[in-house]
């Protein structure tokens, strides 16, 4: 936060004035006390000029002693008419009161520039609160749009930064808010037309068993399997969306702990066994590696399963998928190959965005397991990216970072 200045510069000024108030006042009384002793000084020395020509054998020295004597001599000028309230006294008493008027006028001066500054400084922050006043109106009414610059560094213009920051943060949350709204309408239609499509497909087949009850048997055992991986898909997309969206609102806890990287590498190959043994695509992967990492060995295995199906997914039938893990200074790396049909440029761009099917993923692809394995990879400190030519494959890249 930047340093409030505007006070300690004022502050500044006003201890200034009070300085060289205060000094004047000093100067004045050094400059009376120095008159008052000219005067008397100047009337001893006459004194003593007049004794010294009258009585010549008094000495000086003696004419001091008596000047240092402390007895009171007061009575005795009054036996010969001399009044003390004149000469000495009565200059000094006419200094006094001429001092005592310079004074009263330097006090007169100091105070009416105190009362000039206090009147510019309540001024000046008068108008720059009405400023401010009508800027947060503006915005109170849904304009965000607001020029709070400030070149000063004063309180005021502290004020202004913040209220222009709270702007910055209030617009910002309600282009968010914009944005999020418009997601979620986006969100809602996904889900909508992923729910709609097997549900439809359902309701036709259940339509055709129960308007035929004479079908062929191998017919009506068709029309249950493809029910049944209709169902198996809706159950896979329903869990498949809390998961997300449990992540999404940051809803779910991690345990982490040590885990053995073959361990979460095996795992996702049983997962993902029978699949692999549908299309007869072998796995390779020698199971040798010692590594750990620090994660949350459930949630890696449900990510480290998604990107194997969608490897497998791409794959040709008898073709290979190829494992490998890569350890170095900064980090772990997870690498799946598969040598399919691949995606271009375009697919690569929106691949972990959620219900984006690439154009030659299956029939049976939600478009939901990459963006799934991807919140989950990130929560543990890692990162995935994807490599892809067209035909040739594709590798996914898992690096998780040491803390």
């Amino acid at each position: 936060m930047k340093k409030n200045n505007y006070f300690k510069k004022y502050l500044l000024g006003l201890l200034i004035i009070l300085g060289l108030f205060l000094g004047s006042i000093i100067y004045l009384n050094k400059l009376e006390y120095q008159r008052y002793n000219e005067n008397v000084n100047n009337s001893l020395n006459m004194l003593i000029a007049l004794i010294k020509e009258k009585y010549p054998n008094v000495s000086e020295s003696e004419i001091i002693s008596s000047l240092k004597n402390k007895e009171d001599y007061s009575n005795y000028l009054a036996k010969y008419g001399y009044d003390l309230s004149d000469n000495i006294i009565l200059k000094n008493d006419n200094l006094k009161e001429k001092f005592l008027m310079i004074k009263l006028g330097d006090i007169a001066i100091f105070s009416f520039l105190i009362l000039i500054i206090f009147i510019f400084y309540k001024r000046k922050n008068s108008k720059s609160i009405e400023a401010i006043i009508k800027k947060l109106e503006k915005i109170n009414n849904g304009n965000y749009q607001i020029n709070f610059k400030e070149a000063k560094e004063d309180e005021l213009s502290l004020l202004k930064d913040e209220v222009a920051k709270t702007t910055i943060r209030l617009r910002s949350l309600t282009e968010t808010s914009l944005n999020d709204k418009i997601k979620l309408k986006d969100y809602l239609e996904d889900i909508s037309h992923q729910l709609k499509t097997p549900l439809t497909s359902i309701c036709i087949m259940l339509d055709n068993l129960i308007s035929n009850p004479d079908m062929e048997e191998e017919t009506r055992e068709q029309f249950l399997n493809k029910i049944k991986r209709e169902i198996t898909n809706l159950n896979f997309l329903i869990n498949s969306l809390l998961k997300l969206s449990k992540f999404e609102a940051n809803a779910i806890t991690f345990y982490e702990e040590e885990v053995m990287v073959g361990d979460l590498i095996k795992e996702a190959i049983l997962n993902v066994n029978s699949l692999s043994d549908l299309k007869n695509v072998k796995i390779n992967y020698s199971n040798k590696h010692q590594e750990k990492i620090v994660c949350d060995k459930k949630w890696q295995i449900e990510a480290l399963t998604n990107i194997l199906k969608n490897a497998l997914e791409y794959s040709h039938p008898h073709g290979e998928i190829d494992i490998a893990v890569l350890k170095n200074d900064l980090y772990l790396e997870i690498t799946i190959k598969d040598y399919g049909k691949g995606m271009d440029s375009k697919d690569l761009k929106h691949l972990f965005e959620r219900f984006y099917k690439g154009k030659n993923a299956s029939s049976d692809s939600i478009g939901i397991g990459l963006a799934l394995a991807k919140s989950i990879i990130e929560k543990d400190n890692g990162k995935i990216t994807c490599e892809s030519v067209v035909n040739k494959g594709t590798t996914f890249k898992i690096k998780y970072f040491y803390s």
